[in-house]
């Protein structure tokens, strides 16, 4: 049973007007009752009750259904890049076009704010309901505070400072002014630490049980330790931390399988949105994260950065460096370089089956400008292997990297697919090469969330769970908050309890490459395994905004120069060798905080807009 969304959708029918709201032209709480259950009426009965909480979960199954999972996060880290036909309208904070009225600020701000008011609909009003019992009412109110507590949690990250309304608000009525970042962060705490002490919400559920998905102390001490992260209150970060290691919560033992919905249930997992392959209530990550073999024909409109993919190390825990590989690749130009990634066979008198197709491709990349006399025939795919092969076994995990093979499901037989250049194959015969929607351009391609031949029926529900918060994310948090303190020998442990999960990958402080020489040393160490661990999950720019690294990762630390082209960042989207679909735009130190959506300012004249988006 999956209970935040095929068992909640249901109730969406009878849910109260005040609980509903669109969010996609009107104000978050612009909603007036039409032929809903009135708000009144909702809390007298225990069923119509379930329904309001069951509401309030259903909310976050929104973010990344139906397409609106092309706002995710992730597109403003140094991870990936939004495909450019989308990047100026869903990405308009790095594609140069951002404004307080563009529509992916007032999409998050109506999000955030829908769920607000969601659960103090609940958390006031529960209480109410005549034939519930008083343990489940707290439970209940317990659970939409942390829910709560996760929409004013990431409001406050990138808004630093938000009207904080714990109430619900009659219709026309939202006019409180911006509170603090501190004030909201101190809201945050009350509601996370009002849920922790309540004896009625379980530490976790165990994956059999019938509440496996609802909320648990384990997420709100987490929450609030991402909070003490953000005001440096590293000791209290600590104890949150190390309180979800006594719960039961345990690393999946395999990495790339956890992310399967054969394996969603999981006690890795403390908190996920919850998807099924009906229609209409499945995630869209597959389809974004996906490629042209994906069941059903996916897309890649997510492109990662081969600057980030190639941070991933060796997995002996040397630093990875492609000219130590291929010597004087630097010195050549993206262009000249794309040599080194082409098929073997071609030739400008290839013959066989093929002859005609290789040809073409050799024709295609001499006129490209390859430097062709870096090629080589008979060997060019086993070479640029070696710069995959031997790295951290993640990379290959959550990447489609050159010549790595995917097995495709959008034909009638499943295929093993290879990631070639220049395409020359079809979906359903020799050479079987891996086909894209970018079909004119070489790009890494994800492996993760996206579905391997028919592992759920299609990619426009997708079955797979998208996790929020795991234990691994756990760990790490825990490492950064001790080795903040100076406790970087105990930092160390936790750190490798995440290294020591992936088969072949080095312990730190195992060998001369992963011997941590100290705080700073570690910090990064930490930072980096972040990354490498969680992309993709939509948490790494709440991160990275926390540690103020987030332009210099995304733009670059010379990102002010006149000439794009000089950046030092991850740049935009990249094809693997290097050459530049397009580069990003930075407008200032000022957008690492958004701007208060225009058409909110102008219901609520209270709203007082962020430094430089006036």
């Amino acid at each position: 049973m999956k209970l935040h969304i095929k068992n909640m959708l249901p109730a969406l029918s009878l849910a109260v007007a005040g609980l509903t709201m669109t969010g996609c032209s009107a104000d978050f709480l612009d909603t007036k009752p039409t032929s809903r259950v009135s708000t009144g009426n909702v809390w007298t009965t225990r069923n119509l009750a379930n329904n309001a909480v069951n509401g309030a979960y259903e909310r976050f199954f929104y973010e990344y259904n139906n397409q609106w999972g092309r706002h995710t996060l992730d597109v403003y880290t140094e991870q990936c890049d939004l495909d450019v036909n989308w990047v100026a309208g869903d990405a308009p904070l790095v594609g140069g076009a951002a404004t307080a009225s563009s529509g992916a600020f007032s999409y998050w701000w109506k999000l955030f704010y829908e769920e607000i008011y969601r659960t103090s609909n609940v958390i006031v009003n529960l209480n109410q309901v005549p034939d519930m019992s008083a343990e489940e009412k707290a439970r209940d109110i317990a659970e939409c505070k942390f829910l709560r507590s996760w929409a004013y949690y990431r409001a406050n990250c990138l808004w630093r400072g938000v009207p904080i309304y714990t109430e619900p608000v009659e219709y026309g009525h939202a006019t409180k002014g911006r509170s603090t970042e501190e004030e909201v962060w101190e809201q945050i705490i009350k509601d996370c630490s009002e849920a922790i002490d309540d004896p009625n919400l379980p530490d976790k559920y165990s994956t059999g049980d019938a509440n496996y998905g609802r909320v648990t102390k384990a997420a709100a001490l987490y929450l609030r330790g991402q909070v003490y992260m953000w005001q440096k209150q590293w000791a209290r970060a600590e104890a949150d931390f190390k309180a979800v290691t006594h719960m039961g919560y345990s690393l999946f033992h395999d990495y790339k399988a956890m992310f399967k919905a054969a394996n969603e249930r999981n006690d890795e997992y403390i908190f996920q949105y919850q998807y099924t392959d009906d229609e209409g209530l499945g995630n869209d990550f597959s389809q974004f994260f996906g490629n042209r073999n994906t069941v059903d024909f996916a897309w890649n409109n997510f492109i990662p950065n081969p600057k980030f993919v190639d941070s991933y190390e060796w997995a002996d825990g040397k630093p990875f460096h492609i000219d130590d590989v291929i010597p004087g690749y630097s010195n050549l130009t993206p262009v000249q370089r794309s040599a080194y990634y082409l098929r073997d066979g071609l030739a400008p008198n290839a013959t066989g089956p093929m002859g005609a197709k290789l040809r073409k491709g050799f024709k295609q990349m001499k006129t490209y400008g390859s430097d062709m006399t870096k090629y080589d025939k008979t060997g060019n795919e086993a070479r640029i292997r070696r710069v995959y092969d031997g790295r951290d076994p993640r990379m290959g995990m959550n990447f489609i990297t050159p010549y790595s093979t995917y097995v495709g499901g959008c034909t009638a037989d499943n295929h093993t697919y290879t990631l070639r250049w220049p395409y020359i194959g079809a979906d359903t015969s020799e050479p079987f090469d891996l086909r894209t929607d970018t079909n004119d351009r070489y790009y890494y391609l994800w492996r993760k969330f996206v579905i391997e031949g028919r592992e759920s029926r299609t990619m426009w529900d997708c079955d797979i769970d998208i996790p929020v918060i795991r234990y691994a994310d756990v760990l790490l948090c825990l490492a950064e908050a001790l080795n903040e303190q100076g406790k970087t020998n105990e930092a160390v442990t936790y750190v490798n309890m995440v290294r020591g999960r992936i088969p072949g990958l080095a312990l730190l402080n195992s060998n001369t490459y992963t011997t941590v020489t100290g705080q700073d040393n570690m910090r990064q160490r930490i930072r980096n395994e972040y990354g490498w661990e969680l992309c993709g999950e939509n948490v790494m720019f709440y991160k990275e905004l926390r540690w103020g690294t987030w332009a210099d990762k995304k733009f670059g630390t010379n990102r002010n120069s006149v000439q794009p082209a000089d950046y030092d960042g991850a740049n935009g989207m990249t094809e693997i060798w290097g050459t530049k679909r397009y580069t990003l735009t930075f407008l200032g130190d000022y957008t690492a905080k958004w701007p208060v959506p225009q058409e909110e300012i102008e219901r609520n004249p209270n709203l007082v807009q962020n430094e430089g988006w006036q």
